[in-house]
């Protein structure tokens, strides 16, 4: 055992878990792995849900297991994704499933609701794109197919929110995860009640939301006496885990009215954005289709969604299932060797959603798009990442566009920032200079709001500093360029 102040990071995103120690020498961080394990949806039914139970289990596995490795444990705190929610009774139990942003009823939700609420005004009221997978459009599934859960409910939570609400029996909504839901006023960072009735939605669910840093307290007696941490304080982190990827970019400004760098947040999802002052919400950001979500301090998160890596990973499964299983590293060699733009995928193609099998849908993708068909591994695995490279490229444009800025540098931080052909791809498509890493960027922002919230750093500019000064990064040149042209207007006619 050691006598050093931890700072533990429960980082859940949507394929996989972690709980994490940050561990602080003077002005180094190093992030120690405790516990690492597996989250995917269960099909139950006709449904997507969440092992949610399962996945607590785990937490407390890490957290016991941090107990048995360190001494001093400061602060505990969880992030996760966005958008997902878990409804309580006043019992203080779940009042049912656990539905996963992708499960089949939100299909058709979001223009079901434009029935109600208009478009315009929509995004007027909360500044945040339109995807199927946003919090509103599940809550109106629910609505529509009269789900009891709903009728029963006495509370909403997050998903950050629900597991802190299980470390402490203390009810609370973070903010820049309730930003997500689209219904949240971007300027008041407060429920917007009016789109809320109109909705018809129960009022009393939505508690005032909170910001990263507060402390809920201690962990309650059920946990310290499975875990053995005793009185350790609970701080709220950015529990949206881009939210704290981002305050772990190691840039050298917070939140600039006219950035010269953006982020790419990239995992299952990628999250391509720039940290600004004050949300956009303008005729051309609905248009693009952005959105402006919180972040840390009051900043906004004006940002899209893009399909991350989840088709190159579904793509394993699918190859998994056939009997052609290959490693990560195997994957991007031959998507190294193969040959170029052979086949473009767009990532966001709804058809990519949830398909049955990844390799048919990119088939049934060419098909459509008049393409022809991949007839080798490795043209399948550097279509998925060309995609995305080319995906971003579009994004950038938009983003410049938005902000009326030129962006210098692109912040790829996250697991994709670890896949070297990726990154090059995506200063090549680009023609912009990429800084990749950190790849925990997730713990790391939650670590470093812990540590603000218990008094440790003091704003968010020695908080970057402290990313800078503990973590590599690698630098990624253009180097071809010109060659990602005429590719990108094919792409864009896709």
């Amino acid at each position: 055992m050691t006598e050093k102040r931890i700072h533990l990071a429960v980082d859940l995103g949507a394929s996989s878990g972690r709980v994490l120690a940050g561990v602080m020498e003077g002005q180094r961080m190093t992030l120690e792995p405790i516990h690492r394990f597996e989250n995917e949806a269960v099909r139950i039914q006709d449904s997507l849900q969440w092992d949610v139970v399962g996945l607590w289990r785990e937490i407390l596995t890490g957290l016991r297991l941090a107990k048995d490795r360190y001494v001093d444990i400061a602060s505990v705190g969880v992030d996760t994704w966005g958008v997902d929610f878990v409804l309580v009774d006043n019992n203080e139990q779940q009042t049912g499933p656990v539905r996963s942003y992708r499960d089949p009823r939100n299909g058709g939700m979001v223009e079901q609701a434009f029935e109600t609420v208009p478009r315009h005004e929509i995004f007027e009221a909360t500044g945040l794109q339109f995807m199927q997978i946003n919090s509103l459009y599940q809550l109106l599934a629910a609505v529509s197919n009269e789900d009891p859960a709903l009728e029963i409910a006495d509370g909403f939570l997050m998903m950050g929110d629900f597991f802190h609400w299980l470390l402490t029996g203390k009810r609370s909504i973070e903010v820049t995860n309730a930003s997500t839901t689209q219904l949240l006023d971007p300027r008041t960072k407060q429920w917007h009640g009016e789109l809320i009735r109109r909705f018809g939605l129960p009022q009393h669910l939505f508690i005032d939301p909170i910001e990263p840093g507060s402390q809920l307290g201690v962990v309650q007696p059920s946990v310290a006496a499975q875990t053995g941490l005793v009185d350790v304080p609970v701080v709220v982190p950015a529990t949206h885990d881009t939210a704290s990827a981002v305050l772990a970019v190691p840039a050298n400004e917070f939140a600039p009215a006219s950035p010269t760098w953006c982020y790419i947040s990239s995992g299952t999802w990628s999250l391509m954005g720039c940290e600004l002052p004050e949300p956009q919400i303008s005729e051309r950001c609905a248009e693009l289709n952005f959105t402006n979500e919180g972040g840390v301090r009051g900043s906004t998160r004006l940002l899209k969604n893009i399909g991350g890596l989840w088709v190159f990973q579904q793509i394993r499964k699918s190859m998994e299932r056939h009997g052609r299983a290959c490693s990560w590293a195997e994957m991007v060699d031959a998507a190294r060797q193969a040959s170029p733009f052979a086949l473009l995928v767009n990532p966001d193609d709804p058809v990519f959603v949830a398909p049955d099998d990844m390799v048919d849908a990119i088939e049934s993708f060419a098909e459509r798009t008049g393409q022809a068909t991949a007839h080798d591994d490795g043209v399948l695995y550097r279509a998925a990442l060309e995609g995305l490279a080319l995906r971003y490229r579009a994004c950038l444009q938009m983003l410049e566009s938005l902000t009326e800025s030129h962006i210098e540098t692109i912040h790829i931080v996250g697991g994709g920032s670890l896949n070297q052909l990726l990154c090059q791809m995506t200063a090549d498509a680009c023609n912009r200079t990429v800084i990749a890493g950190p790849d925990e960027a997730t713990a790391i922002g939650n670590v470093l709001m812990q540590m603000m919230g218990t008094g440790s750093l003091d704003s968010i500019d020695a908080a970057r500093k402290v990313v800078r000064e503990s973590f590599e990064t690698a630098t990624y040149e253009p180097v071809d360029s010109d060659l990602w042209t005429e590719p990108a207007a094919r792409f864009a006619q896709l």
